[in-house]
C-alpha cells in the first residue's frame, strides 16, 4: 500500500478519516484483453447506493492520484456512491509495462472498469478523470453516452498535439523537445519526468486520436476543474472546450499549476468536484 493509501485511511494523529476510507477492498479487475489491473472499491454508507463513480487517473500516475483520488473516493463513499480507483496498464501495480501503454489499451482497461461496476451496483454511471485519464474517457464517450450521468475532467488532456507531438507549454517542451522524440527512433522510447518509459507507439497515437472533438460532441453533463496557471496543460484549451459544449460548467482553481498543486489547492478542487456530483448544479465561482 503507498503512502498515499495509508493518508487515505489514517488521519495525522492515527485516527481513521472517514468511514468511507476504512470500507474499501480490493478488487479482482482483468482488462478486456486479459491484463490485470489493480483496483480498489469503496463500498457507499447507507442501504442503497447512489450510484456509481469510477476515476481514471493520469499518465506516469496511479489509482492513488496523488492521494486526490483517495480523498475524493472516501467522501464520494460516505455520501452514498459506490467508487472505483483502478489503475491503468503499465501503470502503479497493473500488469503490463510502460512502454506498452496505449490509448487504445487504456480505453480497454477503462470499458472494463465500467462493466465490473455496473454488473455489481446499481445507479447512474459517473466518471472523474484527471490529466491524461480524459483521452480515454473522452474517446469513449460514443459508446458510454447512455450509460454515463455526469462526467468530471481535471486539468483535462483534450489536445495531445498541442500537449506532447508540438508541445506548447514548459512541461511538454522539456518533456518531447525534438531531442527527447529523437530517442524514440534510437531506442523506442522516451523517459517523461525521468521516471516513466513512454514508448513509440503511444506516441503514434497522438498524432491521430483527437479526444476535444468527442468531448465536445457529447452531451452528458460536464465539470471541468483546472488551475489557471497550468505548466502542462492547456487551460484556455480546456475552457473553450468547456465553452463549446452542451450542460458543462467550468470551475478556475486560481494560480494553480498541473495537479492543483498545494493541498489547499487540491482540496478546492476535490470541494467543487463533489457539490457538483452531488447537486448536479456548480454554483458561482
Amino acid at each position: 500500500m503507498s503512502e498515499a493509501e495509508k493518508v487515505g485511511k489514517v488521519g495525522a494523529h492515527g485516527a481513521p478519516t472517514s468511514r468511507g476510507s476504512r470500507s474499501m477492498h480490493q478488487a479482482e479487475l482483468v482488462s478486456l484483453d486479459g491484463v490485470p489491473l489493480e483496483a480498489v472499491v469503496h463500498s457507499p454508507q447507507g442501504q442503497s447506493s447512489r450510484g456509481v463513480v469510477i476515476q481514471a487517473h493520469g499518465i506516469n500516475a496511479d489509482m492513488s492520484e496523488g492521494g486526490m483520488f483517495v480523498r475524493l473516493a472516501g467522501r464520494l463513499a460516505d455520501s452514498g456512491f459506490a467508487v472505483l480507483r483502478f489503475s491503468f496498464r503499465g501503470h502503479g501495480n497493473s500488469g503490463g509495462t510502460q512502454r506498452g501503454a496505449t490509448i487504445a489499451g487504456e480505453m480497454l482497461d477503462l470499458q472494463a472498469a465500467v462493466e465490473f461496476m455496473t454488473a455489481r451496483h446499481e445507479g447512474p454511471v459517473t466518471l472523474v478523470a484527471s490529466s491524461f485519464g480524459a483521452v480515454a474517457t473522452s474517446l469513449s464517450l460514443p459508446w458510454l453516452d447512455d450509460r454515463l450521468s455526469q462526467i468530471v475532467l481535471w486539468n483535462p488532456v483534450l489536445d495531445l498535439t498541442h500537449t506532447f507531438v508540438d508541445p506548447q507549454l514548459p512541461w511538454g517542451k522539456e518533456n518531447y523537445s525534438p531531442e527527447q522524440q529523437r530517442l524514440l527512433h534510437t531506442q523506442g522510447f522516451l523517459v517523461v519526468d525521468d521516471e516513466f518509459e513512454l514508448g513509440r507507439v503511444l506516441f503514434e497515437e497522438f498524432q491521430h486520436y483527437r479526444p476535444r472533438d468527442y468531448f465536445v460532441a457529447s452531451s452528458v453533463p460536464g465539470l471541468v476543474v483546472h488551475g489557471d496557471r497550468d505548466s502542462a496543460v492547456s487551460y484556455e484549451i480546456a475552457r473553450s472546450s468547456a465553452a463549446a459544449r452542451r450542460n458543462c460548467d467550468f470551475y478556475t482553481v486560481s494560480g494553480s499549476d498541473h495537479g492543483f498543486d498545494t493541498r489547499a489547492r487540491e482540496d478546492e478542487a476535490i470541494e467543487v468536484s463533489i457539490d457538483w456530483l452531488t447537486s448536479n448544479a456548480l454554483g458561482t465561482q
